[in-house]
């Protein structure tokens, strides 16, 4: 039905009306010009292209979008409700506004495959562990409906029960809650979110595709639960899991369902035939449950190995396989050479989900050209090639960037509008202005003088040939570094940030808004570095840190002092829970202008004449959490980073600061997920840091940090980086870390495994705390044990923050009076 133009003859750039199918009202809109056969409008509520025919729906696809909202409404609900400043309504009614805003906006440009139930309030793992009421037992769940409160505290733990493990969803910035399963798992029915929602959208007149976590990809990214022994074959309850995915099915065709989609990312992973075989009988085993149903399993973040292919072609009930062909670029040597299976739909992940730049049309409309002379024309339908929860929300929103880098960009809005552009140039109504823009930009951000440095570009180049290892060895280094700095034994110390309080949040915004002066800001965040320099002091912390109030985020803080960045008012992205990172845009190479953290290192450190840790992010963490260039590898661009950092280093050893710590909290999250592919990168990424402080004397110590991930199939290369001291995740995972030393693995630098979760506002007990340490002891070298929590404490209270520091220290103190007397 092509909309009814109520305007007189002379149309361009006039407003007018037109009522769409579902539109109780009519809606205003700009025609600016006659494309393809067809006037063009900007709708006016959504400031982007629709062509006339505006209830034709393409071959297109979205495989899940982003949940906080434009604005971050649902983290600030979230938080305002965690609180208990606003009701459970409350916080639906946020959530139910943006689920609507989220499909209406897919229907509106003309996408087909709508995802529903790709919304969470914290987890879609979480959510499915719900569904399957898979509740640990020491949440004192008793059955029915799981609601907020038993929800949250698996989230978050409570005030007298810890959370469940978190930890990196593949290889991204994202953490899942990790579920915990066993023999005695006892699984029902529990949450109908995915149905609900699914109605929800179908009564706004959106028939949408609901989205599941597979279930075999469920168990293997499951744990076993305390208690249970390590080797438990988690995927043996494949059989206990199925009847609660059968009884969703029902629920979802009864309610009208035509399609469902299956994400089971696992795919691409290195797996043995077991596990396949898992896969198989899975899907046979829901064959009939699925009778009547299309099923698209949704596979992305890598290419899919041909074991897994063979597989996935093989299942009966499946009827459309969706491939990541941006990261999984081989999957089309594979679909080429292996053939495709007849009758099936490709679901073709061209428009990447996991990066914000524009999509180059012209290319992945000649890669989907090809697969459309392999799958058939009615078989290919365009997608993105994961979901766009990884990617900041509407480039709309954004008044930071310039105009020229702006037009090189995509965010999950304007991807969605790639999409439908593509799938309809796919079907013959190709948008030659759209087209004609994109490639415009393109051949602009190829061109742009601001991309290159030639000297950047020279020195990164002369690195080869040297792998930048400091001269001495690290029991050397460490002996040198305790005649400096005369630490007890069990040094304790935090791992970096403070509590960001309302009032230094305040005074951050309003310097940047040139409503208070320089001197005041100054002033301002000197006052603050005195508290947190005081608070240490009083609660007898051995090496303390200013507590980074200058600082927004540990890596924007930098990449808005190196060249070659840019930044975004509102890009934010989902890290976990409600918290939300806003990562730098890397369009460029890189260098260090200027200091970037000796004044206020220096400011801290004549505050008090205990040792003051000098804060840097490592450059593997700043490239692994930045939108980053796509026109040259990745390690280039993290030589570039690690030189910036180099500099910054020397200067704060210059400038007297004896410990310095170098953060790559994101190292192990950029690990290829195929072990083929795993030495090259972790080659060029312990390099990277290496780099950094290869320069500084034996009693400059070196300290680096990492936070939830597994980080024991890389603890030789974690040995590599050949740091002073290492600070790590260990406490939310249960002591899992601790494993890999009970193996065997000998280990001669500083090591901190962290002794208590700081992601839950739970405030552990001296005692608790203190027998984490004694299995730590049981491991490690009594001189090489730190004490410290898991990670920087920037998103606690001090109400929450001072007596668990208290607890921590005391417990410290409580093992060294025992060791003391021991002896």
């Amino acid at each position: 039905m092509r909309a009814h133009l109520c305007c007189g003859d002379d149309f361009t750039g006039k407003v007018g009306c037109f009522r769409g199918v579902g539109d109780r009202l009519p809606r205003l809109f700009v025609l600016f010009g006659w494309h393809g056969g067809e006037w063009g409008l900007i709708d006016l509520g959504l400031s982007r292209w629709l062509g006339s025919d505006l209830n034709e729906k393409m071959a297109s696809h979205i495989v899940g979008y982003p949940r906080m909202g434009p604005k971050r409404e649902l983290k600030f609900a979230l938080e305002s409700f965690w609180d208990g400043k606003s009701s459970a309504e409350d916080l639906e009614k946020v959530a139910t506004d943006l689920r609507a805003s989220i499909w209406k906006q897919m229907a509106d440009t003309g996408i087909k495959y709508i995802p529903s139930n790709t919304f969470s309030y914290y987890d879609q793992v979480l959510d499915t562990t719900a569904m399957l009421g898979a509740v640990p037992e020491r949440y004192s769940w008793t059955g029915g409906e799981i609601g907020f409160s038993t929800y949250f505290s698996m989230a978050r733990g409570n005030a007298t029960v810890p959370a469940m493990e978190m930890t990196k969803w593949f290889d991204t910035n994202y953490h899942f809650i990790v579920p915990e399963l066993g023999p005695n798992t006892k699984f029902s029915y529990s949450s109908h979110k995915a149905v609900n929602e699914y109605k929800e959208a179908k009564a706004l007149g959106v028939d949408t595709v609901p989205v599941l976590i597979g279930p075999v990809s469920y168990l293997l990214l499951s744990k076993p639960a305390k208690g249970v022994e390590k080797s438990f074959p988690l995927l043996s309850l494949l059989n206990s899991i199925l009847p609660v995915y059968k009884e969703v099915i029902a629920e979802l065709k009864a309610a009208g369902a035509t399609w469902i989609q299956f994400d089971e990312p696992t795919l691409v992973l290195d797996l043995d035939s077991h596990q396949l075989a898992a896969f198989s009988a899975a899907y046979t085993e829901l064959e009939p449950a699925l009778s009547g149903l299309d099923v698209l399993v949704e596979i992305y973040f890598a290419d899919i190995p041909s074991e897994s292919y063979k597989t996935l072609a093989s299942l009966n009930s499946v009827t459309a396989y969706g491939f990541d062909l941006i990261r999984g670029a081989k999957t089309i040597d594979l679909v080429k050479s292996a053939g495709f299976p007849s009758g099936k739909y490709l679901f073709a992940g061209v428009v990447d989900g996991r990066n914000i730049w524009a999509d180059d049309l012209a290319a992945s409309l000649s890669t989907l050209e090809s697969l459309e002379a392999i799958v058939g024309k009615d078989k290919l339908v365009v997608s993105t090639s994961c979901s766009l929860m990884h990617t900041a929300v509407d480039l709309v929103n954004e008044t930071k960037l310039d105009s020229e880098i702006k037009s090189w960009l995509a965010f999950a809005a304007q991807k969605v509008v790639e999409v439908n552009a593509l799938a309809k140039a796919l079907a013959g109504q190709k948008d030659g202005a759209y087209f004609a823009a994109n490639a415009a930009a393109q051949a602009s951000r190829r061109s742009s003088p601001r991309v290159t440095n030639e000297e950047v570009q020279k020195a990164a180049a002369a690195l080869k040939g040297s792998d930048h290892r400091r001269a001495t060895n690290v029991s050397a280094r460490l002996d040198a570094q305790q005649k400096k700095l005369n630490l007890p034994v069990l040094p304790t110390t935090t791992i970096g940030s403070f509590p960001q309080t309302v009032e230094l949040r305040r005074v951050r915004r309003e310097y940047k808004a040139n409503k208070i002066s320089e001197e005041e800001y100054i002033s301002a965040i000197k006052e603050e570095i005195s508290k947190v320099v005081k608070i240490q002091e009083e609660l007898d912390i051995d090496v303390l840190v200013h507590g980074e109030p200058e600082r927004n985020d540990m890596v924007e803080y930098f990449g808005e002092q190196l060249s070659g960045f840019a930044f975004t008012a509102n890009g934010w992205v989902q890290s976990y829970g409600s918290r939300c990172v806003k990562p730098p845009i890397i369009y460029g190479d890189v260098s260090r202008p200027n200091p970037m953290t000796v004044f206020w290192s220096k400011t801290a450190q004549s505050m008090t004449s205990r040792p003051m840790k000098g804060m840097l992010t490592g450059p593997v963490t700043i490239l692994n959490w930045s939108f980053v260039r796509n026109d040259q590898p990745r390690f280039e661009t993290c030589y570039q980073i690690a030189l910036a950092i180099k500099k910054e280093v020397e200067d704060l050893e210059a400038a007297g600061i004896q410990v310095i710590q170098i953060d790559e909290a994101a190292l192990r999250e950029g690990l290829p997920l195929r072990k083929a592919e795993h030495a090259f990168y972790l080659d060029w990424a312990v390099h990277s840091f290496r780099i950094t402080n290869c320069g500084v004397q034996d009693t400059t110590q070196i300290h680096t940090h990492m936070c939830y991930s597994n980080f024991n199939d890389i603890i030789h290369s974690i040995i590599n980086m050949d740091a002073d001291v290492i600070t790590i995740e260990n406490s939310r995972s249960d002591e899992k870390l601790l494993s890999v030393f009970r193996e065997g693995v000998k280990y001669g630098a500083g090591i901190g495994p962290g002794v208590y979760d700081i992601h839950s506002p739970r405030i552990p007990s001296t005692e608790e705390i203190a027998d984490r340490i004694n299995k730590m002891l049981a491991v490690l070298d009594t001189n090489i044990l730190w004490v410290n929590p898991d990670c920087g404490l920037k998103t606690r209270k001090y109400t929450e923050v001072k007596p668990a520091l208290t607890n921590m220290v005391s417990a410290a103190k409580l093992i060294r009076t025992q060791l003391a007397s021991a002896k």
